[in-house]
């Protein structure tokens, strides 16, 4: 194995070579969006939680079921 085995290609010309010298790690600490998207999920995990809740009630699904079978028995 020669000794540039290590060293970044001049200019990468290959997908892997591009995606290995990509420098996330920059862009991470740099832009903006990286931050509030991690916040946007935290703030909205629990908004969603309860809405899954509530559409999964046992009252809710009951309900549901009741008009899909209205529905079933009008179009028969």
């Amino acid at each position: 194995m020669s000794d540039s085995a290590g060293r970044p290609m001049k200019f990468p010309y290959t997908f892997s070579a591009k995606l290995a010298q990509f420098p996330l790690k920059f862009y991470i600490q740099n832009q903006w969006i990286w931050k509030y998207w991690a916040i946007g999920i935290v703030v909205s995990l629990p908004v969603f939680y309860k809405i899954n809740k509530l559409a999964n009630s046992p009252g809710n699904v009951a309900k549901w079921a009741e008009i899909r079978r209205k529905e079933a028995a009008e179009h028969h």
